[in-house]
């Protein structure tokens, strides 16, 4: 009789409604489960982050002693002389109607140079393009006097 189950509780366990009401426990058992899991994962993962955060005191040490070795900047200082941009561009600030305008006159500004620059390359090419038909039609010689 060790080895046999019975055979009606293992039918009515099966059934949707029959059994001894372990729904309720086994939802609890599993919910129980569940954050143990993610508690177990969250321990893990924060020694993972102290062991890489104790490697890499220990390599910033050797590094240190190399740059006062050779008496070498570190980059964290040059890198922090820049502005830092957002990485968000719809959390950058505002601009001011005041930088707006300046903005758009500076554009002008460029646009106008680029038109004027243009404009004296042509007249330069018009003039030495006139300067030769003349000298052609002359023979080389002066005519005007």
């Amino acid at each position: 009789m060790f080895g046999m189950l019975n055979p009606v509780s293992a039918v009515t366990s099966q059934l949707p409604g029959g059994g001894d009401g372990g729904d309720e426990g086994d939802k609890e058992k599993e919910e129980e489960a569940e954050r143990e899991r993610l508690e177990a994962i969250r321990e893990a993962e924060d020694r993972r982050k102290e062991k890489h955060r104790k490697l890499e005191e220990e390599r910033e040490g050797m590094r240190q002693g190399i740059r006062d070795k050779y008496q070498i900047k570190k980059k964290e200082d040059i890198v922090l002389e820049e502005p830092a941009m957002p990485d968000n561009p719809l959390m950058r600030k505002k601009k001011t109607p005041e930088e707006l305008a300046a903005e758009a006159e500076a554009e002008d500004q460029d646009e106008f140079m680029k038109l004027k620059n243009t404009i004296e390359t042509q007249i330069n090419e018009v003039k030495q393009h006139i300067e030769e038909k003349f000298h052609i039609l002359s023979g080389g010689k002066c005519v005007l006097q």
